[in-house]
């Protein structure tokens, strides 16, 4: 996998940060981890293999990819 930095709402390095796996083009996700069991319990589907993170809105918002012309 080669990541592509996308973009961070943080300062200091700190995250939440987004990345563009640049073979799939898969976005990676790098935040606060869930551990919260009552929140865990909420999420549907869950694989062993996955996690989830905390990131705020504007993360996402501020670095939605452009269609490319």
């Amino acid at each position: 996998m080669q990541l592509r930095f996308i973009g961070t709402t943080s300062e200091n390095g700190n995250c939440p940060t987004l990345y563009e796996d640049t073979e799939t083009g898969d976005i990676v996700v790098q935040g606060y981890t869930v551990t919260d069991p009552a929140d865990i319990a909420q999420l549907r589907d869950v694989l062993d293999s996955e996690s989830f993170v905390r990131i705020p809105r504007e993360l996402l918002t501020r670095f939605t990819p452009r269609e490319e012309e």
